[in-house]
């Protein structure tokens, strides 16, 4: 095998096949001919990826690799790393985008010539993008370091003709990222798209006059894959700099494939090298390494940066919030994503007095959990503006709170179009005229000396009134209302007395056993009992069938929920697993630049949740249909001619069902849906064991309901006689 043939592991094979990892496990087992493992490690082996598309076909458990899981698999075969495959990939895909009649004729050639050639057709790609200067971090690859990855970027072009060249890379890396999760902490999309809005607000539109051709220039101090950058509309110039060279390539490439304005990315510790200190551009954004100690206090000392004070060794936050300010032109916004703590510690109050007497901090927002990583905490948005000399500081400070607006938690539970809409709306009015309108619990335009007291704590919480009942005492009633007539719906839908396995052969006329229904010999007898005691009776015995039995059949299709795209223009909402727990409507989004077509859910299908070790099963209505399924949720899908859906649900939520079907990890329980069982009956039994089961579906959802309004009654009446707006 040559020394670079790529290799795939277990999730690879899954996703190649189509299938859950636990199948690949099987195959592993129960087939001999299965190929060996040729790399990786015990617990992780990886396989070569020609044998294991030679044994799928074999077996007929593969026709066609598609193209983009090949040119995944390519990856890890390369001779350098994967994040340098990919910035080698990110620089021909820049040539077929800008030359794809240039490609073509380079393309016809063999691979050595190919290497050969390609330096200087790439070199005058990459020059208009990223400059002639010395420095950059996207440089041109010698022959050398082209020809073993020929291949790879060979289907990498022809991966660009199917999906486009930014789409392709976009997938490309979305791929590295997953398979990385610990080396990286991304920017979710959204907070980018927030944080763009607040520093590059779009130009107000004047009637008669075009919009303004020459957008801002932005810089991203610590930009990681560029999706800070990403969200600005527009720009003129965008600014990169990041530590690992690799990431600054691939973050200049990124940026490239996605806008025509010039991109100047350097490689370096910022704090410590700075690559354009003479910088003076409109907007920075940036999402700072948190909580650093070795970022540089020992020898930065006297940096003339620390304008507003000498940040201790525990506030490397502040380091870098000085350090946008100190690259803005006078009048610029920069906007910075903090962990919460920065507004509080006393070891930076001082820096932060500074930043409010003179008028360069200008708002603090509090995100809701689970807006960024790490997830589990509420971070905050710090918008700064570079002071304007002979101007008077600002009076007030803004402060907003959307900790609230987080429908479930953790981040699938942000409502982002309610965040975005909260924090513009109290960021617009008070940037045009330096105060806002009060909303309490929400925002609020808070005098500067009402803050410098001994602690400058900022927290938004802690300096909001407290928001009002909503809807007062009438919304109180309302709520008081519809619990009642809830808890009338659950009384009326509480099911009959259930009959045990005793009652059903009573039914049926069959007899308990000799002697008699009470035991051999009668109630006094022998194993008998005393009068009236009923002992536990084991469940009928039935013959059962498995999911993956029925699958085979042909009675239902099994599919495996993940990140995908759409071409369409209308978002696809994506029901989560969050949801599916929940019972509530799909909250999830697509993510940007995906390039998997996602599963569609029809009403009538059944979906459930594989981690966690709970018995979930949730039948589709008509209100879900058309939505993606989302990551560790797999979906069922029942031929109505063979499988009643409630049945199918109903029994699959069964304790003993799920207990038997599920594998136990380090970290979590995950569940074969393939091997839960389902007892073998006619379609019309198992349309009289739905609708008992629709029945107890509906008691739950009221049930649920009715604790929701108590809870909801509850802590209206606390929090009602609390600011007297509930009197007794």
């Amino acid at each position: 095998m040559p020394e670079n043939a790529a290799e795939v592991t277990a999730a690879g094979i899954a996703r190649l096949a189509g299938v859950g990892r636990a199948a690949v496990s099987n195959w592993r087992r129960r087939h001999a001919d299965f190929p060996q493992p040729v790399g990786g490690t015990e617990t992780s082996p990886s396989f070569a990826l020609h044998q294991i598309e030679r044994w799928l076909r074999d077996q007929g458990k593969l026709a066609e690799v598609p193209l983009r899981e090949r040119v995944w698999q390519e990856l890890p075969g390369e001779v350098a790393s994967a994040a340098t495959a990919l910035v080698r990939a990110g620089c021909v895909l820049l040539l077929v985008r800008d030359r794809p009649t240039r490609w073509r004729e380079l393309a016809a050639a063999p691979d050595a010539r190919l290497a050969e050639l390609l330096p200087v057709a790439l070199d005058e790609v990459l020059a208009p993008h990223f400059g002639a200067a010395a420095g950059s971090a996207v440089h041109t690859p010698d022959p050398d370091e082209l020809l073993p990855s020929v291949p790879l970027l060979r289907g990498v072009a022809e991966l660009a003709a199917e999906l486009g060249p930014g789409a392709t890379f976009e997938f490309l890396l979305g791929r590295h990222l997953d398979a990385n999760p610990r080396q990286y902490t991304p920017t979710p999309p959204e907070a980018a798209a927030l944080m763009a809005a607040l520093a590059v607000p779009p130009p107000a539109p004047v009637p008669g006059e075009p919009v303004p051709v020459q957008g801002p220039t932005v810089l991203d101090p610590a930009c990681g894959t560029g999706t800070l950058l990403r969200a600005v509309p527009r720009p003129a110039t965008l600014y990169a700099q990041e530590a690992a060279p690799e990431l600054a390539a691939l973050a200049g490439l990124r940026l490239a494939l996605h806008t025509d304005a010039g991109i100047r990315t350097r490689a370096g510790d910022t704090l410590r090298a700075d690559a354009f200190p003479r910088l003076a551009v409109d907007a920075v954004l940036c999402h700072p390494p948190f909580n650093e100690r070795n970022w540089g206090h020992d020898e930065l000392a006297y940096d003339p940066r620390w304008e507003y004070g000498f940040p201790a060794r525990t506030e490397s936050e502040l380091a870098w919030a000085q350090h946008a300010l100190a690259r803005l032109r006078p009048g610029g916004t920069a906007v910075l994503l903090m962990p919460p703590a920065v507004a509080s510690r006393r070891s930076g109050r001082r820096v932060r007095a500074d930043l409010l007497r003179r008028g360069a901090l200008r708002a603090v927002v509090a995100l809701p959990a689970g807006a960024a990583p790490p997830y589990g905490i509420p971070l905050h948005l710090w918008i700064l503006r570079k002071p304007v000399a002979g101007q008077r500081p600002a009076p007030e400070l803004l402060l907003v709170d959307t900790a609230e607006l987080s429908a479930g938690g953790g981040r699938d539970g942000v409502d982002w179009t309610t965040v975005h809409s909260t924090v513009l709306d109290a960021w617009g009015p008070f940037d045009r005229t330096g105060t806002a309108e009060e909303k309490p619990g929400v925002s609020r335009a808070v005098p500067v000396v009402e803050l410098l007291d001994d602690d400058v704590d900022l927290a938004p919480a802690r300096h909001l009134p407290p928001p009002a009942a909503p809807g007062g005492t009438a919304e109180l009633a309302r709520v008081r209302e519809r619990l009642a007539d809830t808890l009338r719906l659950t009384a009326e839908l509480i099911p009959p007395r259930a009959r045990d396995a005793r009652d059903a052969r009573d039914a049926l006329g069959a007899p308990d056993g000799p002697g008699g229904p009470d035991g051999q010999g009668g109630p006094d007898g022998p194993g008998g009992r005393s009068p009236g005691a009923r002992e536990p009776v084991a469940p009928l015995h039935r013959p059962t069938i498995t999911v993956a039995e029925l699958a085979r059949a042909g009675a239902l299709v099994l599919y495996a929920g993940g990140s995908g795209t759409t071409a369409e223009v209308t978002p696809v909402p994506v029901l989560t697993e969050h949801d599916v727990l929940a019972r509530r409507a799909p909250s999830g989004a697509l993510p940007d630049g995906a390039a998997e077509e996602p599963v569609r859910i029809r009403e009538g299908d059944v979906v459930v949740p594989v981690l966690g070790g709970g018995a979930v099963a949730r039948v589709m209505d008509a209100a879900t249909a058309g939505a993606a399924l989302g990551r560790n949720l797999q979906l069922l899908r029942p031929d109505p001619a063979a499988l009643d859906p409630w049945f199918l649900a109903g029994f699959l939520r069964g304790t003993a069902n799920a207990r038997q079907a599920s594998s136990y990890a380090s970290t979590a329980t995950r569940l074969d849906v393939r091997r839960l069982q389902l007892p073998r009956l006619p379609l019309a039994d198992q349309r009289r064991y739905g609708e008992h089961f629709r029945a107890l579906a509906a008691f739950e959802d009221a049930l649920r309901l009715a604790g929701q309004l108590g809870e909801q009654l509850v802590q209206g009446l606390y929090d009602g006689l609390a600011d007297g707006s509930v009197t007794m």
